[in-house]
């Protein structure tokens, strides 16, 4: 008697199916570093920057050689004058006020100020080898910081070793002055006065002429006796010594 086979009441377990459709191993999803690893470009070096190294080096070296030839031209400056002044010696020019008489002086109820100056300037040359080119020189008188005159010398030339008298006439007509200056004018019997001289000099060596340079020449310590009535008192000889200052210019710079 032939036996019967009886199918199982368990189902047959079905063999796992690939998720990929393949027969190969499973994949899972990618890691960071290799995420990182397949959009990361590759190394390239970068060339040297010579170019850039080449031009730094040739302003460098510009800029040395203009430093050194600026030095040398100051060198060769200092030694010139150095020269110049062992050769000639030079001397500033001598200014003093000889003569000074206040003619007229009147200041009105308005505070309306009318002048009227006498004055003489000596002009000294000291030196042996240089001569002074004066261009007219402008002249200003004041009192107490109020200017009280004005005026101006023609222009001359001072030979060396020599003395000019310089004389002009200082005044002012209608000056309007503040209503303390005006009191203090009206009482006084004797002015002090203050001298400022104004001009650009140039000197002469032999056929050669140098440029012209600003002059400010400032004298005081004098004072004038003040006109009463119509009598004008005599002229004053202060002798006072002025002072001399020159004024350089360099490009935008005044000394």
């Amino acid at each position: 008697m032939a036996d019967r086979v009886y199918p199982s009441s368990k189902p047959n377990p079905q063999p796992p199916q690939a998720i990929n459709g393949g027969g190969g191993p499973p994949s899972f999803p990618a890691t960071k570093a290799q995420a990182y690893g397949a959009t990361r470009p590759p190394y390239r070096p970068q060339p040297m920057k010579s170019r850039r190294r080449s031009r730094r080096g040739r302003c460098c070296t510009c800029c040395l050689w203009l430093t050194l030839i600026l030095i040398a031209l100051v060198l060769l400056a200092a030694i010139a004058g150095g020269i110049f002044y062992v050769l000639y010696r030079p001397r500033r020019p001598e200014f003093i006020v000889t003569s000074l008489r206040l003619a007229a002086l009147n200041v009105t109820a308005s505070n309306q100020l009318a002048s009227r100056f006498d004055l003489s300037i000596t002009a000294r040359n000291p030196n042996k080898k240089l001569v002074y080119l004066y261009d007219p020189i402008s002249v200003a008188i004041s009192s107490g910081g109020v200017d009280v005159g004005d005026g101006s010398f023609p222009a001359f030339v001072q030979d060396t070793k020599s003395t000019t008298i310089l004389k002009t006439t200082v005044s002012t007509s209608g000056e309007s002055v503040d209503a303390s200056a005006a009191a203090d004018l009206k009482k006084k019997s004797k002015l002090p006065l203050e001298i400022d001289l104004d001009t650009k000099a140039g000197v002469k060596i032999g056929g050669l002429k140098t440029k012209k340079i600003g002059m400010k020449v400032h004298c005081e310590g004098f004072d004038a006796a003040v006109p009463k009535g119509k009598t004008a008192p005599s002229p004053s000889s202060p002798d006072a010594t002025c002072k001399v200052k020159l004024r350089i210019k360099i490009w935008k710079w005044t000394f």
